[in-house]
């Protein structure tokens, strides 16, 4: 096992968070709608995963679906066609598989994924996303890049999925943000301790925090510093003087010319 270089292409393109969404025009977050726009305008793509019930991956932020549905409950207790025939708050898509987003995006734009911590308490999990992630991803076109806030999570995705780069979602570990968290492990992870034993070829920070040491330390061992969530080019010029490139929403960020 080895560490993935980051391919060239999330460095290049500006990477959309969630993909390009805007509810005003009915694009919601991870939709399919969000995704084609993002692929048309030859934006990178960064989506969630959560596990359906019957282990399917499927493209959706929340453990619940509550703030983007009209449904309630966890999206772990609805099979993948259950899930498949929610319709989106405010739009016409339902939510989609991982499989229909890679088939959406056909290789054109790089794809960041985001795999969703399963423990909910930044703990141990049982592999079973991470599993139908790798699963799903086996002979798909194009630059896939994956990461997740969870250490435990990235261990099974050097494991599952050895060939596809790797990262950790990294963050400043506010005590307040991250409550119920325990500080102290709020402090475990804000000094990011599991880059080499991951093998991870590149973090994604929390932008406000990209002056923080650690990061620097990181990124003059070889690491690719990516960043999340920008919102306006000011704060993007700001990013860039450390990271090597971002994930934003809310407004257009430059490509490359």
């Amino acid at each position: 096992m080895s560490r993935v270089p980051l391919p060239e292409s999330f460095l290049r393109l500006p990477i959309t968070h969630r993909a390009l969404h805007d509810r005003s025009a009915g694009r919601i977050e991870n939709s399919p709608a969000a995704i084609k726009a993002a692929v048309a305008a030859g934006y990178g793509i960064e989506v969630d995963l959560q596990l359906s019930a019957d282990g399917v991956a499927m493209v959706f932020h929340d453990e619940t679906l509550d703030r983007l549905t009209d449904e309630t409950g966890p999206v772990n207790a609805r099979t993948a066609a259950e899930l498949g025939r929610i319709r989106l708050a405010g739009s016409t898509d339902t939510i989609p598989t991982l499989a229909e987003v890679l088939a959406l995006i056909a290789g054109r734009v790089p794809l960041l994924i985001e795999i969703k911590d399963q423990s909910l308490v930044m703990g141990p999990t049982d592999g079973r996303l991470e599993a139908a992630t790798a699963g799903t991803l086996k002979g798909c076109k194009g630059d896939v890049a994956l990461m997740s806030f969870n250490p435990a999570s990235v261990a099974h995705l050097a494991r599952l999925a050895p060939h596809v780069p790797r990262g950790i979602t990294t963050s400043a570990y506010d005590p307040d943000d991250w409550a119920p968290m325990p500080a102290d492990m709020c402090a475990q992870f804000r000094a990011i301790p599991d880059y080499d034993a991951t093998l991870s070829s590149f973090i994604s920070h929390e932008a406000p925090d990209l002056a923080r040491p650690r990061v620097a330390e990181l990124k003059a061992q070889g690491a690719r510093v990516l960043c999340w969530t920008i919102r306006s080019a000011a704060d993007e010029a700001l990013a860039r003087r450390v990271a090597d490139n971002v994930t934003f929403e809310g407004y257009r960020a430059a490509l490359p010319a």
